[in-house]
C-alpha cells in the first residue's frame, strides 16, 4: 500500500484527518494560489476550489509519486467576492462586517491523486451569519484569532455563535477537509477506513 500524504500545513487539515486513524504525513506543497485564483472569478469559485486542491496534489506528487496524495482547498464566496484569509485583525473585521446579516457559501474541494490517477470532491455548505455589530465582530476576531481561515471564522471554536443557520453535507468540510468524501474516495482507493 502505497503511503497517504496530506499536501498541506493547515493544523486543521492535519486534525481531520486524524480522524480518520490512518496514518499519513503532511507535506507543504508549491502552489502559487493568488497566480491561480487570478484566473477565476467569484461566479466560478467551485471550480477555483477544485482547481486548487488539484494543483496542490500534483505538486507534493512530483516530489512523491509513489504516495497517495490528498489535497483540499476552500473557497468562501459572498455577493460575486471571494474571501480569502484575512491575515491580519483589521481585515477579519472588514470581511465579517461584510457577511454579517448575510448568506455565503463555504465551498470545500479535495482532490486525491495516485498513480497519475485522480478523484475529486467538492462541498458547498451555505452559512447565513448572524447581524453583527462592529463591538460583536471586535471582540469575536481578538478572542479567536480568525486570521489563517476564508472568511474569517473559526466553527470549531467560538465562531459558531456568530451563525443563525448552516446547510452542510458534511460538516467537516468546514473546519478544511471533507472527511466524509475523503473516507470514501480512500475506501474506493482500497484503503481500509474504519
Amino acid at each position: 500500500m502505497s503511503e497517504l500524504i496530506l499536501a498541506s500545513t493547515s493544523p486543521y487539515r492535519r486534525q481531520l484527518l486524524e480522524r480518520l486513524g490512518v496514518p499519513f504525513r503532511a507535506v507543504a506543497p508549491t502552489v502559487d494560489e493568488a497566480a491561480i485564483q487570478a484566473q477565476f472569478d467569484a461566479a466560478s469559485a467551485a471550480d477555483l476550489a477544485e482547481h486548487l486542491a488539484t494543483a496542490k496534489a500534483l505538486s507534493v506528487s512530483r516530489q512523491e509519486p509513489d504516495a497517495t496524495i490528498i489535497g483540499s482547498d476552500q473557497v468562501c464566496v459572498c455577493d460575486d467576492r471571494i474571501l480569502n484569509k484575512p491575515g491580519t485583525a483589521e481585515a477579519a473585521i472588514e470581511q465579517l462586517a461584510f457577511l454579517a446579516g448575510k448568506t455565503h457559501r463555504l465551498i470545500t474541494a479535495v482532490c486525491i491523486w495516485q498513480a497519475g490517477a485522480t478523484l475529486w470532491h467538492c462541498d458547498v455548505t451555505t452559512l447565513t451569519m448572524l447581524p453583527l455589530s462592529r463591538e460583536q465582530i471586535d471582540r469575536y476576531v481578538a478572542t479567536d484569532q480568525p486570521l489563517d481561515c476564508a472568511g474569517s471564522y473559526k466553527l470549531e471554536s467560538r465562531g459558531i455563535a456568530l451563525f443563525e443557520a448552516i446547510q452542510s453535507a458534511d460538516h467537516s468540510a468546514i473546519t478544511g477537509l471533507p472527511l466524509l468524501a475523503v473516507a470514501r474516495l480512500l475506501r474506493q482507493l482500497d484503503r481500509s477506513i474504519p
